[in-house]
């Protein structure tokens, strides 16, 4: 199923009263830059939702968790009830990041059992150089019920990406660019190079040259030599920008796909995980 929904799409529906539209803008280097975009403008209606204090839970004081921890589900349905969302809502999800962002709510909406929500195309700044409609007010927002209905299969555990390392029970695919996926370059984490038994889909390669979404159906030639009949679980560094492969995934048709939401950073928190740092 495709979750990507173009623009136009979006401008024809956005005062639908179901229709709420979710604004994930963040910067890894300047975390309140997001925060403060939407506060000078946004999609009317949007509410803004904040990576690391919506979308994550603080850091784990053991180390474990990776760099972005999902967040406790009980405040995130609360914090949804409270912006309006409700279980029959359609929601949209957008970022200027090419969906990396964004594409964490859409997987944590899923996980939490609602699956009528979509990524925009493009991002803000195309919304915006199109002309579409933007403001500065923040709406007020009617609570509305949220009971959310957990998907555990869409969830890698750290026991299950270990026994695929070592057994190939499920395929594991690395989002990141390709030199931190070799171990060449690691700007991030203080241990470089991949899980072993991983191949590298760097997430970003599912856009096209001008930053619009690939078709479900280049997304199928993208992955056309994976098995369809194989668990695949999908990684990054700490659980963000392996959403929208998870995304170019279920658009090209597979149905068996997990997050390893710790992901790299949860990985090498644990001395006794191997890593790879050459091709394989």
């Amino acid at each position: 199923m495709n979750s990507i929904v173009s623009m136009r799409w979006v401008l024809a529906r956005m005062y639908e009263p179901d229709l709420f539209i979710a604004d994930c803008r963040f910067s890894l280097a300047e975390p309140e830059a997001g925060r403060k975009a939407f506060q000078q403008d946004h999609i009317p209606g949007a509410v803004y939702f904040d990576l690391e204090r919506s979308l994550s839970s603080p850091l784990q004081d053991q180390g474990h968790g990776g760099r972005h921890p999902l967040p406790d589900i009980d405040s995130l349905a609360q914090l949804l009830r409270k912006s309006g969302v409700s279980n029959e809502t359609r929601i949209v999800v957008y970022d200027d990041q090419g969906g990396a962002m964004a594409s964490r709510l859409w997987w944590l909406l899923r996980y939490m059992g609602h699956e009528e929500v979509y990524l925009m195309d493009e991002g803000y700044s195309a919304w915006k150089a199109s002309g579409f409609p933007v403001t500065a007010e923040v709406p007020v927002r009617i609570p509305a019920s949220f009971t959310p209905h957990i998907q555990q299969h869409l969830l890698a555990s750290l026991e299950e990406v270990r026994e695929a390392s070592k057994q190939g029970s499920s395929l594991l695919i690395d989002s990141r660019e390709h030199a931190r996926y070799l171990g060449v370059e690691e700007p991030i984490d203080h241990t470089a190079g991949h899980i072993p038994g991983a191949i590298n889909f760097f997430w970003k390669d599912n856009l096209c040259s001008d930053g619009t979404w690939k078709s479900p159906d280049a997304l199928a030639d993208r992955f056309h030599h994976l098995p369809k009949d194989q668990e695949i679980i999908v990684y990054c560094g700490s659980g963000v920008t392996a959403c929208p492969n998870v995304i170019a995934l279920r658009a090209a048709g597979f149905d068996k796909v997990k997050l390893y939401a710790g992901s790299w950073s949860d990985w090498i928190s644990y001395r006794e995980n191997p890593v790879v740092t050459t091709t394989e």
